[in-house]
């Protein structure tokens, strides 16, 4: 996501929102890879609605973690709070209980997907790293 954390937070909401989309959609893509790969649809037709379903859910998910991920920021105007990422996580996973017709998904989801957000958003102003050599 590189871009995504370049500049003030709560700033350029649309560009943010168009990358966090792009990034959810292309990880919908390859979700519905291997869910067509594992799973073999009955027809190429049921593979690309598959296909289009997938990534349609999660580039939703991604435009509305971004949205609303810096929406928060600018009206709680506290822009480098992680608590705007759990906000965004929150809401993303609302949607996809909304998706799932399931208010249990959505609750487990809200909470999921906003713990590892704010997380990454600690993660990030703290300079944890995922990979690498570690530092001595």
């Amino acid at each position: 996501m590189a871009g995504y954390w370049d500049g003030p937070e709560g700033e350029q909401c649309p560009q943010r929102t168009w990358l966090a989309t792009r990034v959810g959609a292309a990880a919908g893509l390859v979700g519905a890879a291997y869910r067509i790969i594992l799973l073999r649809p009955g027809s190429a037709l049921a593979a690309l609605q598959t296909a289009a379903a997938d990534s349609v859910t999660m580039a939703t998910l991604g435009a509305v973690f971004g949205l609303s991920t810096c929406l928060s920021a600018q009206v709680r105007e506290e822009p480098e709070d992680p608590l705007n990422y759990f906000i965004g996580g929150c809401a993303a996973g609302a949607v996809l209980g909304v998706r799932a017709h399931s208010y249990f998904t959505g609750t487990t989801a809200c909470l999921g997907f906003g713990i590892t957000a704010a997380l990454m958003k600690i993660g990030n102003k703290e300079g944890w790293r995922l990979t690498g050599p570690p530092k001595l």
